[in-house]
């Protein structure tokens, strides 16, 4: 059986050339007319396949991975593609957290660090092996992303794809427990190197 993802990861990627694509402030009708024409973001095939994949989510209906990743490299060739990958893992990380119980969300932003870490990483686990296709795992003062099928695996030049999954975590981590320190991207398949792992450093916050 082919790979599949969840679908909120490709709604995630189409939803940031969307975002990226919007023009700032107030414009007159007949000049958002002519952006839909020259922004590929605004596009009806875009907002198309972004309301397939809502339907997707909704009907718990995974899409291929390979579907994923043609998506990907397409954002791959724009010039922007660092800037947009970035904008879909923000996007994918608070769209998973707001699926957290709200209870639990509490519990984690006004528990002490102690004990709301240890709840954090299981919802990170969760998420990662979910949402991202990933294994987490905590070393030391450290939280490891591990993606072994990484969808923007080479989708855009200098590893610009695999900002996609740097900024997930930075985001999801900065959602659950309010700080994180520095990612790294440690490891990367496009180097040879099996898979692409991810490692971030807690943040004391309180």
């Amino acid at each position: 059986m082919s790979p599949t993802v969840d679908p909120l990861l490709p709604l995630s990627l189409l939803e940031a050339v969307r975002t990226v694509d919007l023009p700032d402030g107030e414009l007159e009708t007949e000049f958002v007319e002519e952006l839909r024409t020259k922004r590929f973001g605004l596009s009806d095939t875009v907002h198309a396949q972004i309301r397939r994949y809502h339907d997707a989510v909704k009907r718990g209906q995974r899409p291929s991975a390979e579907e994923a990743a043609a998506i990907a490299r397409l954002i791959g060739r724009r010039p922007d593609a660092e800037a947009v990958f970035r904008e879909g893992g923000r996007s994918l990380a608070r769209r998973t957290y707001d699926r957290v119980s709200g209870p639990l969300r509490r519990l984690l932003h006004i528990l002490p660090s102690l004990f709301a870490r240890p709840l954090a990483l299981g919802q990170i686990r969760r998420i990662g092996a979910r949402y991202l296709g990933g294994q987490v795992r905590r070393v030391g003062a450290s939280i490891h992303l591990e993606v072994r099928g990484s969808v923007t695996l080479d989708a855009a030049p200098r590893q610009g794809g695999c900002t996609f999954y740097e900024s997930a975590l930075r985001e999801l981590m900065q959602q659950l427990v309010d700080g994180v320190g520095s990612v790294e991207h440690v490891r990367c398949a496009s180097r040879g190197e099996g898979s692409c792992e991810w490692r971030a450093q807690w943040r004391a916050v309180r």
